[in-house]
């Protein structure tokens, strides 16, 4: 089992998750060409992927999933309110699936563990994969964090995990005052501390990779979040990786 970034940020989001035959696309926020080059680049194509995941509706995680799930005859599954969100503004989708976001299913060699999430789209969710031996989490788009949240995560093997803002950069920043207040809110993103804060709770005895991911780039900076990170995890700076928004990740193998 291995997992990759696309690209993370607040101008694009798409992570990879593969095991076995089966290869899933957790959100697809980028253009059908950058979406081939990006997936180029870690060694695959359009027809290599099962399925495409999503989270929510906000354009940075969905921008491209109309014309890549068209071009790609990929099916699509999201939670009802997801996909309500998204019909007007993404023209017909040749495969769309809906989840309950509180029941387990299998997609090939992954089996998918939806759970909901405070944000502030209509029925945001992220996403536990399993091959049956490794745990990934994707975890991104939220303002806080949540006692569910702490039961599923423990014992991961790999997580991708918001560390959106610094607090002070954001709070001190240009963003006009409805914004930050947005940003910083309950159902905004979390802060580089908020992140710190619940991964230091958690049982990583088992993890293998920690990235740090949706990064603002007005508001944050790589070596924040993985200061706040290590102090969490009790590691080295440089174990912590950090998704760009224009290279992502390399692949990350789960041994």
């Amino acid at each position: 089992m291995r997992f990759a970034s696309l690209g993370s940020g607040s101008r694009g989001n798409a992570t990879l998750v593969q095991a076995g035959s089966t290869t899933l696309l957790i959100d697809c926020g980028f253009g059908l060409a950058d979406t081939r080059r990006r997936l180029g680049r870690l060694g695959l194509e359009l027809s290599d992927l099962t399925a495409i995941l999503l989270t929510h509706e906000h354009g940075d995680h969905v921008a491209g999933v109309g014309p890549v799930a068209r071009a790609g005859r990929i099916p699509v599954w999201t939670t009802p309110g997801t996909l309500a969100a998204l019909a007007p503004h993404i023209g017909e989708l040749p495969d769309a699936r809906t989840i309950n976001c509180h029941a387990p299913w299998e997609i090939g060699d992954l089996s998918v563990t939806p759970f909901p999430v405070p944000h502030d789209g209509r029925e945001s969710c992220q996403y536990l994969l399993t091959d049956g031996v490794r745990r990934f989490a994707a975890v991104t788009d939220l303002g806080h964090t949540t006692a569910h949240m702490t039961t599923l995560l423990g014992d991961c093997d790999g997580l991708l995990f918001e560390c959106n803002h610094d607090r002070d950069l954001l709070l001190g920043g240009p963003y006009p005052p409805s914004l930050k207040r947005r940003v910083d809110g309950d159902l905004g993103h979390l802060s580089n501390d908020a992140a710190a804060a619940f991964i230091a709770g958690l049982d990583c005895r088992r993890l293998q990779h920690f990235v740090a991911a949706h990064l603002s780039e007005q508001n944050n900076r790589p070596e924040l979040a993985q200061a706040a990170m290590a102090g969490a995890l009790g590691c080295g700076m440089d174990w912590i990786a950090v998704a760009d928004q224009e290279l992502g990740i390399d692949w990350c193998d789960l041994a």
